[in-house]
């Protein structure tokens, strides 16, 4: 398999927002798995433009095996207070036009993004796309550019290994053993297309500290049982959930009846 790895430098600030807060809208301060792979399909649309936006998120996600990001430098994350307009056309007195809304955004200058494909000839496309195409950080009101080259990188099967280190966000279970390091808990998802009626949160643990009201980048040493690791040349280690893989073969074997492999 190979890896895809570029770092973005955040123009502005951004808002991510966790899908089950609205009304006090809180941001993860990394890019959710489900974030890399949206990323990924709007800049591989913008690139290809030959079909609806929705079949390059199912090209792409049926392709990704593994998506995360991890923080580079230290994110400060603020709670703001905007106006949503929810009447565009009314009689004045007759009612409010807008709704005050609490809304968290974040703001950090460097993150990682990697993802792993299980289809090696899609890699080189998608890393043009990321190149050519306009980049944003969970919507389009948050512009990101990149800040170095995309690397294509090998990515190896670990999971014999008895303890690892991560900076990574690492799928956070019962059975997870953390033995060293800082982390913080959010609930994530790890698609964007809902399968058979399920559209499932999975937790995990992100490697931050928080320091003097910043998010620091942080890592962790977790020991193995029964987890998949995969080793990314020259990045690190990663952790795929029990999820994520089942997830991932049941797109692998949607997508080779539709006869979309090779391609």
């Amino acid at each position: 398999m190979k890896a895809l790895v570029f770092n973005i430098r955040l123009n502005s600030l951004y808002s991510v927002i966790m899908p089950f807060t609205w009304q006090s809208a809180l941001t993860y301060p990394v890019l959710p798995p489900s974030a890399v792979i949206g990323m990924l399909a709007n800049a591989f649309q913008r690139y290809k433009n030959a079909q609806h936006p929705i079949e390059y998120l199912k090209e792409i996600e049926n392709k990704i095996f593994w998506a995360g990001s991890r923080l580079l430098t230290p994110c400060v994350v603020k709670s703001y207070i905007t106006s949503a307009i929810t009447k565009w056309g009314d009689t004045i007195g007759t009612g409010k036009f807008t709704n005050a809304l609490s809304r968290q955004f974040a703001y950090t200058r460097n993150l990682q993004v990697s993802a792993i494909f299980n289809n090696d000839e899609i890699v080189s496309a998608i890393s043009d796309a990321i190149v050519s195409s306009p980049l944003f950080c969970g919507d389009s009101e948050s512009p990101i550019s990149l800040d170095d080259k995309v690397m294509i990188k090998n990515v190896m099967d670990s999971s014999s290994g008895k303890t690892i280190y991560t900076e990574y966000p690492v799928p956070f279970t019962p059975d997870t053993k953390i033995e060293e390091g800082n982390g913080i808990v959010y609930l994530m998802h790890e698609r964007c297309l809902v399968k058979r009626d399920s559209f499932p949160l999975q937790g995990y643990i992100v490697p931050i500290r928080e320091e003097e009201k910043l998010l620091k980048p942080s890592y962790l040493r977790v020991k193995i049982t029964n987890e998949k690791v995969f080793q990314i040349e020259n990045i690190g280690y990663i952790i795929v959930s029990d999820a994520g893989e089942r997830l991932q073969k049941e797109a692998t074997k949607q997508t080779k009846k539709r006869g979309l492999f090779p391609k």
